[in-house]
């Protein structure tokens, strides 16, 4: 069975989400991990800061993702993107790994998945592009959940199975 990470970049509705995917893999077999990127309070990647070195948190993330090869990221949208603690995670991890930074994600199939306000379309839109660059294979449906719409457990169900099945 896989371990399946899931990140989430910000906590509140964001990691009850995550949580909810976790119950989810739990009841299907499968293994998962939970990492709130809030929790992690890296701090801002620039090239002035990792003159200071890899943030600790780093390392031990980057290790935990390269021993699986299922992943589950919930972001929430900020300003028509994703939150600032994923884009920050993912540049601070391309810079942990040196040249071969894309083996941690090269070949793993994602979903992901949105509590957000404003719908989220916006986030999981770049969020599902920035994926595909760095080398992920991110499965076609995803989950959107808003204050109007907040009962997904069905949505979490199906893709969580695809996922797992992927």
């Amino acid at each position: 069975m896989s371990k399946v990470i899931i990140i989430t970049a910000s906590n509140n509705q964001n990691l009850k989400l995550a949580n909810q995917f976790k119950e989810e893999v739990s009841s299907n077999g499968g293994e998962s991990e939970v990492v709130d990127l809030v929790d992690l309070n890296l701090p801002l990647y620039s090239p002035e800061a990792e003159k200071s070195g890899i943030p600790e948190q780093i390392a031990m993330i980057v290790d935990l993702c390269n021993n699986s090869n299922k992943f589950i990221f919930v972001t929430p949208e900020y300003n028509g993107g994703i939150a600032p603690t994923l884009n920050n995670f993912i540049a601070w991890v391309s810079r942990a790994g040196g040249k071969n930074w894309r083996v941690t994600f090269n070949n793993k199939t994602s979903l992901i998945a949105t509590f957000s306000g404003g719908g989220g379309q916006h986030a999981l839109m770049m969020l599902r592009s920035q994926l595909a660059f760095i080398g992920m294979n991110v499965i076609g449906r995803q989950v959107v959940a808003t204050f109007q719409n907040s009962d997904v457990s069905g949505d979490i169900k199906d893709c969580t199975k695809l996922l797992i099945e992927s």
